[in-house]
């Protein structure tokens, strides 16, 4: 199994910045697609950014040119860079991986959420 562990959230006045970490425990599955969700209060859950094991990246319209999502696959971390952050930022982001297995089974995984809060 792979676990994956976040850190980063806190709160922030807005026009702030804040970096996301979330790591893959090591394991026999091969981690391909990671990315981030963020759920706020009363709403679903929301796609904010993917990247590829190559690096290709993929942006909600609402974070394009303000968020930044890299990661480094030595260490099988994905990173969220957030800057010009908005009270309707404000939610739990979610880290989120598509793994496979040396045999081929697929196994998808999340984090266990970090609070961000970002104020007036």
């Amino acid at each position: 199994q792979v676990q994956l562990v976040e850190s980063g959230g806190g709160s922030v006045q807005a026009g702030g910045s804040l970096r996301l970490s979330c790591a893959a425990s090591r394991s026999i599955f091969r981690v391909n697609d990671m990315g981030w969700y963020r759920q706020a209060p009363g709403k679903q859950r929301e796609l904010v950014a993917t990247i590829t094991n190559g690096g290709s990246t993929n942006y909600a319209d609402s974070v394009k040119g303000r968020y930044t999502i890299s990661r480094d696959n030595a260490k099988n971390t994905v990173y969220l860079q957030m800057n010009s952050l908005r009270p309707e930022d404000t939610a739990n982001y979610y880290c989120n991986a598509d793994c496979i297995s040396p045999l081929g089974r697929t196994l998808e995984v999340w984090g266990q959420g970090t609070l961000v809060t970002v104020s007036f």
